[in-house]
This record gives structure tokens, C-alpha cells and sequence, in this order.
């Protein structure tokens, strides 16, 4: 099981840590009582933090079971989504770069 988290990669660094952090609790705290976060809280407690474009960021908002984050210093922009820990993500996370 992993939860993917995808960080815009126009966002600051120091908000992106921010926003990853973020994003880790959200997720959980939104899908805690789901069959898929008790297996993956079970073992092994896999994450990917992953930066993407504007572009990949908004087809990646199609999949479904996601958080999205927004920064309030930002003017309340979109920087990051969190997804629902799962087993078989879509194909396109294969592809995608972990953030630097």
C-alpha cells in the first residue's frame, strides 16, 4: 500500500514541505476509517512525494479518493493532492518525479 502525495512543482520550497506534511494528515484524517488506510497503517507504511506540473496536477485531480490542499499565504492556490493510501495506483504515477 503506498499514499501518493503530489506537490506542485511551482510551489516554494518551504511551502511544499509545509504542504506535504499537510497533505500526509489530511489524507489520513479523511480516509482513517477506510479498509485501505487500516492495511496500510498495518504495514508497510509506504508514501511517495512526487512534484508536478500545473497540467499533471489538474488531470491527476480526476483520480479518484484524493484531498486537495491549498496555501492561504499563497492567495488560497491548489499546491498539493493526497490520495487514499491503495495497492494498484493509476498508470500514470508510474511516470511521475519525486520532488526535490
Amino acid at each position: 500500500m503506498k499514499m501518493y502525495i503530489l506537490i506542485r512543482d511551482d510551489v516554494p520550497n518551504g511551502f511544499a514541505i509545509l504542504a506535504a506534511a499537510h497533505a500526509s494528515l489530511a489524507a489520513y484524517l479523511r480516509f482513517q476509517d477506510t479498509p485501505e488506510v487500516r492495511d496500510w497503517l498495518a504495514g508497510p507504511f509506504y508514501k511517495a512525494v512526487c512534484g508536478v506540473s500545473a497540467a499533471e496536477f489538474e488531470k491527476d485531480k480526476q483520480c479518484p479518493d484524493h484531498v486537495v490542499l491549498t496555501e492561504s499565504a499563497l492567495d488560497n492556490r491548489e499546491v498539493a493532492i493526497a490520495f487514499n493510501p491503495r495497492e494498484a495506483s493509476p498508470k500514470s504515477f508510474k511516470y511521475l518525479r519525486l520532488f526535490k
